[in-house]
């Protein structure tokens, strides 16, 4: 037997999270894409095609009038999203911890970068400015910063849209084991079907420019079936 609970009981049992729920004009459906919070690897990778990739996923949001969101690194893709937007004439701004700032990972011509003390207050700020999520090729920072997002998105902390750029395939394997949670049943259907994939960054973009997402009830199970 299975206990569906509504998102206000749940959050009921978690006060902790109350706050941090998604705003009302979220839930009607008046929810504006501004700013793209974009999650990236710090290095090149191994490919020259990543690089390409980064600038591209930088000029298509000036192009489009959103500002981006990152974290402030001058190095890898992230220094080349926030070099691509800020030639292409777009807002940049970074968020990153102060003993980065000290180790001169900082970039140094953003429109706005923000210190913080902590990584956790990095990836709240980060969230704070962002009307969506999107994840292009990285490394394990990267991957934490994505599954969070949409982890907050399942749980109607917010009702941002969390995309994968899956160019040349990147995320194929990372999609197959959310798809292998689903089959196991330890990820909804429907709660799967809100992460947005694409190949390309025009395509993404179109998708979540368009999202509205509603509040889903989370399943959980009190005893086995």
């Amino acid at each position: 037997m299975q206990l569906l609970l509504t998102k206000f009981q749940f959050h009921q049992m978690i006060p902790s999270m109350k706050p941090g729920r998604a705003k009302k004009d979220d839930i009607n459906g008046s929810h504006k894409i501004k700013r793209v919070c974009v999650f990236c690897g710090s290095t090149f990778g191994a490919s020259a095609q990543y690089s390409k990739l980064a600038a591209s996923v930088g000029s298509a949001c000036a192009k489009r009038g959103f500002g981006i969101v990152y974290g402030g690194g001058s190095v890898g893709l992230m220094g080349i999203v926030a070099e691509s937007a800020l030639v292409a004439g777009g807002e940049v701004i970074g968020v990153i911890p102060k003993w980065m700032i000290s180790e001169e990972r900082a970039h140094k011509g953003l429109t706005q970068l923000i210190s913080v003390d902590t990584m956790h207050e990095r990836k709240a700020k980060m969230a704070e400015l962002s009307d969506a999520f999107i994840a292009l090729p990285g490394g394990i920072g990267t991957l934490e910063e994505i599954i969070e997002a949409f982890s907050w998105l399942q749980l109607a902390i917010h009702l941002k849209p969390v995309g994968l750029l899956n160019s040349g395939g990147f995320y194929d394997s990372l999609i197959a084991f959310l798809d292998h949670l689903k089959n196991e049943r330890f990820l909804s259907p429907e709660h799967r079907a809100m992460l947005t994939i694409a190949n390309n960054i025009d395509g993404l973009l179109d998708q979540i420019v368009t999202l509205r997402h509603v509040p889903k009830s989370k399943l959980i199970a009190h005893t086995r079936d």
